[in-house]
């Protein structure tokens, strides 16, 4: 009996495969389906899946992330990969990472019955592996699912069966819980794995919990309570609250901020709750202290208080807090909004506290520029509703609180600048994310998440527009043929490159060429 999953985030692309393979192979199969990577990995860990189908653009974790964790879970488990077209590149890694073949959607049924077919003679040569190897692989896996989760609270919180699918990976029941946002002085703690597995020891030794990576010198924990019946529910919350505190300061220093959110037994609840931590966060002293969002005084209304908001936003900003600036932003366009039902207010509000913002970033940056601010006037004359008046605001600090981090950080991380050079040098060669890894000397997992958290792309993303800015350069300074750039560009298929080129540019690189008087093609 051959165990197969098929992991893809439409159920119709689920049904259609395991249609096709129940009536080819009617009594040596047992089918599995999860619709998210989070859900495969948790099958994975608890079942013995011999084949998986993973679709590779998924949203939250993706499937590329997914491959990585299930053959580091299960590295006899053969992955074949589901890819449309427009995510070909992302089949093209997963091959690097170890997958045995990729099939393009809309699938070929016959194409699926004779991979299938060659997957098991293979599954027969494998022996499986070790039961006590996988769980030291889990010790690997954890963290990173640790992390999907707490973005899913944050930014996923609608869809509640995959919320239920991280604790059941985990194994954690929860009846009560509570978010706490910790914020950690930026000396001294430069790895940061190293600060998140310090937190989780920590916090783990007071009460169940899952953490998530530092975002923005910050760590949200999602964390359980469990009372016996003698004990009062609130009462135990604040406890355990206080004494996690009170050992994060003791073991991280003094000067560690922690906002803690209300308590609450649904787990529809939970973006609200981390909402309520992030606000408490923000409003605790910059020299250090925990405050309980229940402790937060209710806003007094009218100019003084959105001043005081204004004012806090703009601190926030001068350290480049984009999460708190974005929070606090939300803030303000309600109070403002409230205080004054006079929408052309609201806007000539938003302009000034916009045009502060910007001579934040020229004091710590004076060759910044921003062309949105050159039309801020014209947007905001626009804009129809609060709403839009919201995404300009939020839009345009997110913006500027980008700036500040990276001038206060004032050079790349050593590790990124590496890999970056690393892909500069060896344009031409197949490039994956394990041999940038391997230069950079840290594991793929890690340099993946850096990558995406330092420049805001993933690895693939930011190699393929370095390759096709490349071409680009190429096309137009020399006279080598579409072909040579092609392979000079990394590519060993002239009809891929030129499709991924025009998919980015609009035209194809012949046309580009002759657009720009480039050499001859």
């Amino acid at each position: 009996m051959y165990n197969i999953l098929i992991c893809d985030d439409e159920q119709i692309m689920i049904d259609s495969l395991q249609f096709i393979i129940r009536k080819n192979f009617e009594g040596q199969v047992r089918l599995f389906s999860a619709l998210s990577g989070s859900d495969a990995i948790q099958i994975c860990s608890s079942e013995r899946i011999d084949i998986v189908f993973m679709d590779i653009h998924m949203p939250g974790m993706n499937g590329l992330e997914a491959i990585s964790c299930i053959l580091r879970l299960k590295p006899d488990a053969v992955i074949i990969v589901l890819s449309a077209f427009d995510s070909f590149q992302y089949a093209q890694e997963a091959m690097n990472l170890g997958a045995y073949k990729y099939i393009t959607k809309p699938v070929n049924r016959n194409v699926v019955i004779q991979t299938v077919r060659n997957v098991m003679n293979l599954v027969d040569g494998r022996s499986s592996s070790d039961d006590e190897e996988l769980l030291k692989k889990l010790d690997i896996v954890s963290p990173m699912v640790e992390s999907d989760f707490i973005y899913s609270c944050i930014f996923n919180s609608d869809k509640n069966e995959d919320l239920s699918s991280y604790l059941n990976y985990f194994n954690l029941e929860v009846t009560d819980y509570f978010f706490i946002c910790v914020e950690v002085p930026r000396s001294g703690w430069k790895n940061q794995y190293e600060l998140c597995s310090k937190i989780r020891s920590i916090v783990s030794q007071k009460s169940k919990c899952l953490v998530g990576s530092v975002m923005a010198n910050r760590i949200a924990v999602f964390v359980s309570v469990e009372i016996s019946e003698h004990e009062d529910l609130m009462s135990r919350f604040h406890e355990i609250a206080r004494e996690i505190y009170a050992a994060l300061a003791m073991a991280v220093g003094q000067g560690v901020r922690a906002g803690i959110s209300r308590l609450s037994s649904e787990l529809k609840n939970v973006s609200a709750c981390y909402n309520d931590a992030l606000s408490a966060l923000n409003s605790t002293s910059p020299n250090g202290e925990a405050l309980f969002s229940d402790d937060l005084p209710e806003s007094s209304g009218g100019n003084a208080a959105i001043g005081k908001m204004c004012e806090r936003l703009l601190n926030r900003l001068k350290i480049g807090d984009n999460a708190g600036v974005q929070f606090l932003a939300g803030l303000c366009i309600s109070e403002m909004s409230s205080a004054d039902a006079d929408l052309d207010k609201v806007k000539g509000a938003v302009f000034e506290l916009l045009i502060s913002a910007k001579n934040i970033v020229k004091s710590v940056n004076p060759h910044y520029e921003n062309h949105a601010f050159s039309s801020l006037f014209s947007s905001l004359s626009g804009a129809s509703d609060i709403s839009s008046l919201r995404d300009i605001l939020q839009n345009r600090l997110a913006e500027c609180a980008s700036a500040v981090f990276s001038s206060r950080e004032h050079k790349e991380n050593p590790v990124v600048k590496k890999v970056c050079t690393y892909i500069f040098e060896n344009m031409s060669r197949t490039i994956s994310l394990d041999d940038a890894a391997a230069v950079a000397g840290t594991s793929p997992f890690y340099l993946s998440k850096l990558f995406k958290e330092e420049t805001g792309e993933t690895f693939i993303n930011y190699l393929t527009d370095k390759r096709l800015e490349k071409a680009k350069q190429l096309l137009i300074e020399t006279d080598l043929s579409v072909k040579e750039i092609t392979g000079q560009t990394g590519y060993n298929d002239q009809n891929y490159f030129s499709r991924l080129f025009k998919n980015k540019f609009g035209v194809s690189p012949t046309d580009f060429r002759n657009a720009n008087g480039g050499g001859n093609s």
